[in-house]
């Protein structure tokens, strides 16, 4: 089973390939159209937008070769690892944290998703619940027990479970 940024990048390449081969070229053809080339700017908008898309081409396989190495069978059950929620407390303050480990284009702070690159996402990667962690952040360090951690298998056994 192939990881949900992957298809997200798959659904993402479409739209850019369609662009680039069906929307660019007739907005190529339509300035030609408009006569001296040297002092278009229309046509030299769509040039530009055409290097850019060619290079969001190029990096977004490349992205999906290098996530497709993941997969739901190379994922650990028991750890933290790419998509799993792991809910933490600080402490020092008792506070209760959620967060979402993500690879970077899925970050999102105010929804708790954070890079596996992030501090927090490298300190709690291949943890268990229960451990202790500490992480360096802007404010200094922090200690954090986990205490609850729910895996990217249990998420699909979740919803697979449930009654359609």
């Amino acid at each position: 089973m192939e990881l949900p940024i992957v298809r997200t990048l798959k659904r993402e390449l479409e739209k850019l390939q369609y662009e680039l081969s069906r929307e660019l070229p007739a907005k190529l053809e339509e300035a030609r159209a408009h006569g001296d080339l040297r002092e278009n700017a229309e046509y030299d908008a769509a040039k530009n937008r055409q290097g850019l898309l060619h290079a969001k081409v190029a990096q977004t396989q490349q992205r999906i070769r290098e996530l497709s190495v993941y997969s739901l069978a190379t994922l650990p059950r028991d750890k933290v690892s790419y998509g799993s929620i792991v809910t933490v407390e600080d402490v020092d303050s008792g506070e209760e944290i959620a967060y979402r480990i993500v690879f970077p284009e899925e970050v999102d702070a105010a929804q708790g998703h954070v890079s596996i690159g992030s501090p927090i996402g490298q300190a709690l990667m291949n943890k268990e619940e229960g451990e202790q962690v500490v992480v360096q952040t802007p404010g200094g360090r922090k200690t954090y027990d986990i205490i609850a951690l729910t895996t990217l298998h249990d998420q699909s056994e979740e919803s697979l479970a449930k009654p359609t």
